[in-house]
């Protein structure tokens, strides 16, 4: 199997030797953990495969999903592919698309209430609570197995996720599930990021001070935590420059990562990247921002050329937008106007 470009940039990282070429970049393809059907999103047309219209638009197939999926790893520009536990069968175990690549394989290990963005649904409005579709064995391959040392056909790495929300009890359950699905990690030689987002219910506390008690908390729950048990990097809201320099500055052990939210602008995703790799992130996880792009392995190559150094944001905005003119892709907003910042939301609902 090919050497992964995730552990030659982790190991790099913690040796202090890293450089801005070892920013990690994942690609979160797990939205149909979250949205169901809507989760490849719109199809250009706004007709459905039948060809018949839809009152609120067409969306793309699950195979036009994994075709998408397919040319982001032919293209290998980014590190992770974060994937339903589904389409990681299908890819990495059935396929072995994974096996002649640096990209690393990653599954959704839980999916918590709060990412449940189904249309018409209000789960996401309610504090989130804990819950697992997944599990560990069927993540690395693809069934129920006796022995977790035998070689993986799926993935060894996953994404567990918490929402904390202030609420007592809630978190409480949260805290206890997390414990739980770590001792069975380590058990089972798992390997997991740690995604912790915004409350997405409102905690009766000044907004100013949501970002550190998400800092507090995150610090809080791993302080109990060894080594063996302890995420190879955090995934989190970008909260602006000091929530996310404190929280970097405290454990430079601790390698954190940060979060796309929603699409926006062009503009919006690359400022964002660029402002997180310059307060210290040293990963960035972009979904809705990737997935909803005019042309995703263009705009995977201008957040690879920002974090290299090698473009500024405003500048790939237009590259990207000439990407898109020679390749006959009408753009979802002027040039003009996709060199707008806009307010996007940093949680799936």
């Amino acid at each position: 199997m090919k050497q992964k470009s995730l552990d030659q940039k982790l190991r790099r990282i913690a040796e202090g030797a890293d450089t801005r070429n070892d920013f990690i970049i994942a690609d979160a393809k797990d939205a149909d953990m979250a949205f169901g059907i809507a989760a490849p999103g719109p199809k250009p047309t706004g007709t459905c495969s039948n060809g018949n219209q839809q009152a609120e638009g067409g969306w793309k197939t699950l195979a036009d999903y994994q075709a998408q999926i397919r040319e982001v790893i032919e293209q290998g520009l980014i590190d992770i592919m974060l994937l339903s536990a589904s389409n990681l069968e299908r890819l990495a175990i059935e396929e072995k698309r994974f096996e002649d690549s640096a990209i690393t394989p990653a599954a959704r290990a839980n999916d918590t209430t709060d990412i449940w963005a189904v249309r018409g649904g209000k789960y996401a409005s309610s504090p989130s609570r804990p819950f697992r579709s997944a599990t560990i064995d069927h993540i690395k391959y693809g069934k129920l197995e006796n022995s977790h040392d035998k070689p993986f056909t799926g993935a060894d790495l996953g994404l567990y996720s918490m929402t904390f929300t202030n609420d007592l009890d809630w978190d409480y359950r949260a805290l206890e599930a997390f414990h739980d699905f770590r001792l069975e990690a380590e058990k089972k030689d798992f390997r997991y990021f740690l995604e912790v987002f915004n409350p997405n219910v409102d905690t009766g506390m000044d907004p100013a001070k949501v970002s550190g008690f998400v800092n507090d908390c995150i610090v809080r729950s791993l302080a109990g935590v060894t080594r063996a048990g302890r995420p190879i990097f955090l995934k989190i809201p970008y909260n602006g420059p000091g929530p996310l320099e404190e929280l970097v500055a405290y454990d430079t052990s601790l390698v954190v990562g940060i979060l796309g939210g929603s699409a926006g602008t062009t503009l919006d995703a690359f400022q964002l990247i660029r402002d997180a790799q310059k307060y210290g992130a040293k990963v960035a996880l972009f979904g809705r921002k990737i997935n909803l792009s005019e042309h995703p392995l263009a705009f995977i190559e201008m957040l690879r050329g920002i974090t290299d150094g090698d473009i500024e944001p405003v500048e790939a905005v237009k590259a990207y937008h000439g990407a898109l003119q020679s390749a006959g892709i009408q753009p979802a907003r002027s040039q003009e106007d996709d060199l707008v910042l806009s307010q996007t939301k940093q949680s799936y609902s």
